[in-house]
């Protein structure tokens, strides 16, 4: 009997295996199908443009705008050579750090009060932080250029209130270029914020508030360690977004402020070098990788 009984467990061992490896294989299959239209976009509208970009970056584009298909590091050689790119690319990588830290210091108290509030109108608050995003970049570089141009508001409201002095440039310069950047990415800020504050603790704050810390060794010591989350990966999508922007500093630049975006630009539509724009657009995404690489040690750094 005992046999019989020892048989009839390994078959049903037997089964409950073959089912679970049968489940398997369907879930597999369904995860697939589910992610095959995904995978293809990203295959056809992402990776093979830029395989295909990083190959152009190999050839070398003549005068004339032509061409010539070769593997040659000449289109890399002349950016890391030439002092004027790579002030280019030193000009980008500042751009982008002084707008990350300015939109994440404007932006952090307003991400905390719309993440702690219990207002009735926290809705409609979150909607006015995220409003200028319904608005096109384009639409709102345009209105700093009337707000920051010699006869715009800011000079106006100085000369108002008796200002004698010349107007302040604050057009096409990287000042001009950079306020409006941070104008345009604080909602990004804002969001990416309140995504990561969800560390934060108020039953923490109130045991240290009843241990006898003021509000500030309070903010110091609890809030702001624990929201360095979220704020690293503000600074992190507003600086990707700065380097990568072309419409404002085209526009509020007036053609003075040269970025690798404007560059590239430049040498795409004006003198048809695409190989050359290839090559520093992998420059580019270099800084990019570089970054993120960085943030994610970071995060791995605060998180251990």
């Amino acid at each position: 009997m005992s046999t019989i009984e020892a048989t009839v467990d390994e078959l049903d061992d037997t089964t409950i295996g073959e089912l679970e490896k049968a489940t398997a294989s369907r879930n597999r299959r369904n995860a697939t199908l589910l992610l095959a239209p995904g995978i293809l976009g990203l295959l056809f509208g992402f990776i093979i443009p830029l395989l295909y970009m990083i190959r152009m970056s190999f050839n070398i584009g003549a005068s004339d705008g032509v061409v010539i298909h070769t593997w040659s590091l000449e289109m890399y050689a002349k950016p890391l050579s030439d002092p004027y790119y790579w002030k280019v690319i030193l000009n980008t990588f500042l751009m982008g750090l002084k707008v990350a830290v300015f939109c994440a210091v404007l932006s952090y108290p307003i991400a905390l009060f719309l993440t702690r509030t219990n207002s009735r109108f926290k809705g409609l608050l979150m909607a006015m932080a995220i409003a200028p995003l319904l608005t096109s970049a384009v639409v709102r570089t345009y209105g700093w250029m009337v707000i920051l141009g010699p006869v715009g508001i800011i000079n106006g409201v100085l000369k108002a209130l008796g200002y004698d002095g010349p107007p302040l440039v604050l057009v096409n310069n990287m000042t001009g270029v950079e306020i409006g950047l941070i104008e345009i990415f604080m909602p990004y800020a804002i969001l990416g914020m309140m995504s990561g504050f969800g560390r934060l603790s108020t039953q923490l704050e109130e045991a240290a508030g009843s241990l006898g810390a003021n509000a500030f060794t309070v903010f110091w010591r609890i809030t702001l360690p624990l929201s360095i989350p979220g704020l690293a990966m503000a600074f992190l999508l507003v600086f990707v977004l700065s380097i990568s922007t072309f419409i404002t500093p085209r526009l509020l630049g007036g053609g003075v402020v040269q970025v690798l975006a404007t560059e590239i630009y430049d040498q795409t539509t004006g003198l048809l070098n695409w190989p050359f724009a290839a090559a520093l657009s992998v420059i580019l995404l270099v800084l990019f990788g570089t970054i993120i690489a960085v943030y994610q040690r970071f995060t791995r750094k605060i998180g251990a």
